[in-house]
């Protein structure tokens, strides 16, 4: 029985994204362990769980500008091996500076991987069907995170926080192995592929012109100028600030805040995730919907701006719980919400960089992961010059309204045009 290669392409990306949390979510679960042994104050585990948000901002533009050139089957292939050898040197640290510097160099790896993928979907997904791929994909990180928070927990608690880091490398050997055996960077390249299948995808996916070619003279200059990349970085440093907490304070501030097992908090930490997965689906569902009944804007602004709307509702309600459940369920919606916003993200960045669409979403994913580190260290900082943790959770729904404002001005309609393909434009309708 012959199985589509697209379906084997996003089962692989599926995998690689619940790969990415699980490593990434890992530290949190584990956090009060290494403080314990190490030992760590409060502030400098947020300083250990910004240092990877940190590397992980600084190189998505290069991780993506690289999967743009040398193609997403070497460059996912080799950051998956660079940073599952640091998700194993994590087991191997005895002190801040080392964990300090390996948490760095992880973020730094695991970088190039969303925009690595949005390049391989590019070339192999069509249009129609972009919304509901980017919602698989990130669903498995958040299906991934959801299950290590209860699972990683309970694996710590019988095996040492040391040795789950690294098992955890070698699972990340074994994906880019099969990744690099499995994938092709275009499918008339791909050895096993029918005929009928390489045809259809030919003439369904999204195509440059022809003045659009690979080189990529001029492209930074043309982002920098693009109202759609200022806004849809905005928008992107809002919602990761929200989503950020729940793989980093959201562990501790339940099984502090309400005094649970360390099994408890894990699985009451692990519905928000569940619930994220949800939203994705729901919102890559709705991308396509939208954008087959022929309104391809609103197909990125409506899921969207609804899902900031639930992300800012779901914060200040839980501002005001008194349990550990009616706390988690406005956190799980808070989630869902934050997480609609993925789809139509990764999906504009595809629009409007095409062939560029690794470093236009590496450069959103940027400005979305600073919202990220910001968050890591604005929570316990927050809490000790105000006494209280409510400023923090004001402060997140604040940057959820402003992101409905930002969705407003974006436009999937213009693309990127760097230099050298406006002037061929220019050649062309001279001659």
């Amino acid at each position: 029985m012959y199985i589509r290669r697209t379906h084997l392409i996003v089962g692989g990306t599926f995998a690689l994204s619940v790969l990415l949390y699980v490593d990434r979510i890992c530290i949190s679960a584990a956090a009060g362990q290494i403080a314990e042994e190490l030992p760590l104050t409060t502030p400098e585990l947020g300083w250990i769980m910004s240092a990877f948000a940190l590397g992980y901002a600084l190189f998505q533009a290069p991780g993506g500008w690289i999967a743009d050139r040398l193609g997403p089957r070497r460059v996912l292939t080799a950051i998956v091996v660079f940073w599952s050898i640091f998700t194993g040197l994590t087991g191997l640290v005895f002190g801040f500076i080392p964990l300090l510097i390996t948490r760095f160099l992880f973020g730094a790896g695991e970088a190039g991987a969303f925009p690595g993928m949005s390049r391989a979907m590019f070339s192999w997904i069509p249009m129609k069907n972009r919304g509901i791929v980017q919602g698989i994909n990130f669903s498995g990180s958040r299906l991934g995170a959801a299950f290590a928070l209860p699972v990683i927990a309970l694996l710590i608690a019988s095996f040492g926080w040391r040795n789950c880091f690294l098992a955890l490398m070698v699972v990340g050997f074994i994906w880019a192995a099969v990744w690099y055996w499995m994938f092709r960077d275009d499918p008339t390249e791909h050895p096993t592929i029918e005929p009928w299948e390489r045809d259809e995808i030919l003439t369904t996916r999204q195509e440059p012109a022809q003045i659009d070619h690979d080189a990529d003279q001029g492209l930074t200059s043309a982002m920098l100028k693009s109202r759609n990349m200022w806004l849809i970085s905005l928008q992107y440093f809002c919602s990761n600030f929200t989503f950020f907490f729940c793989l980093t304070w959201l562990f501790p501030h339940m099984k502090s805040t309400y005094e649970l097992s360390i099994t408890e908090a894990g699985l009451y930490s692990a519905a928000p995730l569940i619930c994220g997965a949800i939203g994705n689906w729901t919102s890559g569902w709705l991308v396509d919907r939208i954008y087959q009944n022929g309104n391809w804007t609103w197909s990125r602004r409506g899921p969207a701006m609804l899902g900031f709307a639930c992300a800012a509702v779901g914060l200040l309600g839980g501002v005001w719980a008194n349990s550990a459940l009616s706390s988690i369920l406005f956190f799980s919606l808070a989630i869902f919400g934050a997480d609609m916003t993925l789809a139509p993200s990764w999906s504009f960045c595809i629009d409007i960089g095409k062939r560029h669409a690794g470093v236009v979403s590496g450069t959103m994913n940027m400005a979305g992961n600073i919202g990220s580190f910001i968050t890591a260290l604005a929570f316990p900082y927050l809490a000790a010059w105000t006494g209280s943790n409510i400023p923090f959770f004001f402060l997140a729904a604040a940057l959820n309204l402003l992101a409905i404002f930002a969705w407003l001005g974006v436009n999937p309609h213009r693309a990127l045009q760097p230099v050298q393909a406006k002037e061929a434009e220019k050649v062309v309708c001279v001659s």
